[in-house]
């Protein structure tokens, strides 16, 4: 059997604790910001926008209260649930 190195078990075990609790700002998922990641994240998202400043508003409240901004400028919103799913008083998505 292959001896392992204190120092390579102490990088893989780093790799394992911290690798699964921070994520890329530009990565979806429900509850990987936190609040004062919210304006970069949604900066992004709302870069290709037609209404940019409508966009990061809502994008902004909607991250905020999910801490979540789905990957890329459109879609992939079932990387957030909270964010998906949060509707307007019409019925429409209130999130971007």
């Amino acid at each position: 059997m292959a001896r392992i190195s204190p120092l390579s078990m102490s990088l893989f075990l780093t790799l394992i604790i911290f690798g699964t609790t921070v994520k890329d700002s530009n990565v979806g998922g429900e509850g990987s910001l936190r609040p004062d990641q919210c304006c970069e994240a949604c900066d992004y998202r709302c870069s290709n926008a037609h209404y940019p400043k409508r966009c990061l508003f809502y994008c902004d409240m909607c991250c905020k209260k999910c801490l979540c901004v789905p990957s890329g400028t459109y879609g992939h919103k079932e990387e957030c649930p909270c964010y998906n799913n949060w509707k307007s008083k019409q019925g429409k998505p209130k999130c971007p």
